[in-house]
């Protein structure tokens, strides 16, 4: 717990932006009638989480505009030298970001929520909440970036980092101890769509490190399909480039958090640095939200047949709607649905190289959730900065391929990627 003078917890309403201001005097959090307001018109009742993407609320807007304004100011005039008024540098705060924080708010269940300007800046502001000597378990299936960014974490801030298979309850248990911080999850992981059981490692996590936080990258499901708070973590994080934007126009990071003394050492540390998300981008992520039911229900359609089909060409996919993936009853006990984000391998890199390369309607792309369909091989691309050799231990085979399902005719996904499959029989050569 910080102490009185801790500037993460004292008690000041309003942050000059100016770096000469003393670090005390930071804003802790925008006030909560700016950020949590109260709709007299919104319904007690809690609505479904499809209906809650597309109602947002801004009540505070002078002019009752349809759509939330975009503040795109630096600063904010003030009418008083000494006492600030809710917001004075975008940095700290912005009247967007705030309308889209409190939209968040609502889709992921959580006490606060927080934009930042990337998914990777979003897991930056959390893993600094970890000190010197502490130790984080991770699996040993992650995003490319992830990993990269614990890597740096192990070699130079001296924190320990144990990557395990998450999968596997008695691998968790076994690295837990009194120095763990983090227990950090991807459930899928990506891209081998691996499930972990949140709720048992979360039981399991408190049980033994009592102070230890439960993280999940849910970037995979979106808060439509998983609310990984309400399955026992303490905080959940989003890439909001991906399924929350849906057009891949746009940067941004996604936090949620339980607990709100947590929540105000998570503000202070992305007001510290000045990760927030801009108003534009606000703006941008705000509306995407609004279609992400009805984006994530065609685009799981699609890939649920994009999977069958790949299946019935003899193929190991990894996609846990199929009755051949270990986990599909785990992961159907804590989402709604299993994504648009499937993998396959081929037994051959070349082979591999020569579907990708010959799809048209297919983007060859890093990233997914958005509209478009894109394909991938994750170890030369996303996921290229795991070192070889690394890979090869954590079983993450080079003739991979990413499959990331938009919303276009699945018969004509199918059939452009059936072509490509046939047609990679034929080396370059012959062709």
């Amino acid at each position: 717990m910080a102490s009185s003078t801790d500037p993460v917890t004292n008690g000041h309403q309003s942050c000059n932006g100016e770096e000469s201001r003393p670090a005390e005097s930071c804003l802790v959090s925008p006030p909560q009638s700016v950020t949590s307001p109260v709709d007299p018109v919104r319904p007690a009742k809690r609505l479904r989480t499809a209906t809650e993407c597309v109602v947002v609320s801004n009540p505070s807007d002078p002019y009752n505009s349809s759509s939330v304004p975009i503040y795109q100011t630096a600063t904010f005039k003030q009418t008083s030298a000494t006492d600030m008024g809710a917001y004075d540098y975008t940095r700290s705060g912005n009247p967007t970001r705030s309308a889209l924080e409190t939209h968040l708010e609502k889709i992921m269940r959580c006490e606060r929520a927080f934009a930042t300007t990337t998914g990777m800046s979003a897991l930056d502001a959390i893993l600094r909440l970890a000190r010197a000597g502490d130790e984080i378990i991770a699996g040993d299936d992650l995003y490319g970036g992830t990993n990269r960014l614990l890597t740096h974490i192990k070699t130079y801030l001296d924190i320990t980092v144990h990557h395990v298979d998450t999968t596997n309850l008695d691998a968790v248990r076994a690295s837990l101890n009194s120095k763990t911080k983090f227990v950090l999850l991807e459930s899928p992981t990506n891209p081998l769509l691996k499930i972990c059981d949140i709720p048992a490692i979360s039981t399991m996590a408190h049980a033994t490190c009592p102070s230890a936080l439960v993280i999940v990258d849910n970037t995979m499901m979106s808060p439509l399909l998983m609310n990984c708070l309400e399955l026992g973590a303490d905080i959940e994080y989003h890439s909001g480039t991906k399924f929350l934007s849906g057009h891949h126009d746009l940067m941004a990071g996604v936090i949620g958090v339980k607990d709100a003394e947590v929540a105000k050492r998570v503000f202070f540390i992305i007001n510290s640095i000045g990760c927030g998300l801009s108003p534009f981008d606000s703006f941008l992520l705000l509306r995407g939200m609004k279609t992400l039911a009805l984006r994530i229900e065609r685009q799981q359609e699609n890939a649920i047949k994009v999977a069958n089909v790949v299946q019935s060409l003899g193929f190991k996919v990894n996609f846990p709607s199929l009755d051949s993936h270990p986990q599909k009853e785990l992961h159907a006990s804590m989402a709604k649905g299993p994504g648009a984000v499937l993998s396959f391998v081929t037994g051959d890199v070349d082979k591999s190289i020569r579907i990708v390369e010959a799809c048209k309607l297919w983007g060859i792309s890093v990233s997914f959730g958005c509209v478009n369909s894109l394909i991938s091989m994750p170890c030369h691309m996303s996921h290229a900065s795991i070192p070889a050799h690394i890979r090869k231990e954590r079983d993450l085979p080079d003739d991979l391929i990413r499959l990331c399902v938009g919303i276009e005719d699945s018969e004509d996904l199918i059939d452009d990627l059936v072509a490509a499959i046939t047609s990679s029989n034929v080396s370059k050569e012959d062709r």
